[in-house]
């Protein structure tokens, strides 16, 4: 498989992301999901991450921000990590807000354009069929499980996000980004604040 340059890996990227804002909307619509007025915010969410083309295209728009609001970032990011590894000691979920977030109250993303896959998915009900077969369901966030509550209340089944081509796309381009190496590499299971204390990713 010929390894693909940072470049054609992230425009690829920006692609199946696109598609997945399309999915996402097309669900979120019919169930009437927004998330205006929500009282939760998902940058709470602690969410883990898993390709090396992602971690590269977070550190590529990380690099486009002023110096002294990476900095600033950076130093977030560092507080998330000794947070979250004391709720995990804890024996506790981390609950702590992202370093990307910008506005808490909004829930704001400051790297919006370079939000990864979950970040993109994550609310709407959506679907997955590993490898295996095994076939696990998502119902979405709070919000939207009331809204699909009412949509079944009257007899109407909630829209679902099938994930699984979309990440069949990301595993190829995975090893079209890395290339050879990939087996030989750590396996990816980081937050977005991981990413970024860690630096952009080695892939040798």
């Amino acid at each position: 498989m010929k390894k693909l340059t940072p470049k054609a890996s992230f425009r690829k990227l920006a692609a199946i992301y696109d598609r997945m804002v399309e999915q996402y909307a097309g669900a979120a619509e019919p169930i009437g999901l927004t998330c205006e007025g929500c009282t939760d915010n998902c940058c709470f969410s602690f969410f883990q991450h898993h390709t090396y083309v992602e971690w590269a295209y977070l550190w590529e728009g990380l690099n486009q921000l002023p110096p002294d609001r990476l900095e600033e970032i950076k130093a977030r990011a560092q507080s998330y990590v000794d947070q979250a590894q004391a709720a995990l000691n804890r024996g506790e979920r981390p609950h702590v807000m992202c370093p990307l977030n910008i506005d808490e109250a909004q829930g704001i993303c400051g790297l919006y354009d370079h939000r990864l896959m979950i970040c993109r998915m994550h609310g709407v009900p959506n679907v997955l069929v590993k490898p295996t077969g095994q076939v696990i369901r998502f119902p979405g966030c709070y919000r939207c499980q009331e809204q699909t509550a009412k949509l079944e209340a009257k007899g109407e089944t909630a829209p679902e996000v099938d994930r699984t081509p979309l990440y069949k796309e990301l595993v190829m381009l995975e090893m079209q980004f890395v290339g050879k190496n990939l087996r030989q590499l750590p396996k990816v299971d980081h937050t977005i604040a991981e990413m970024i204390v860690l630096g952009p990713p080695r892939l040798r």
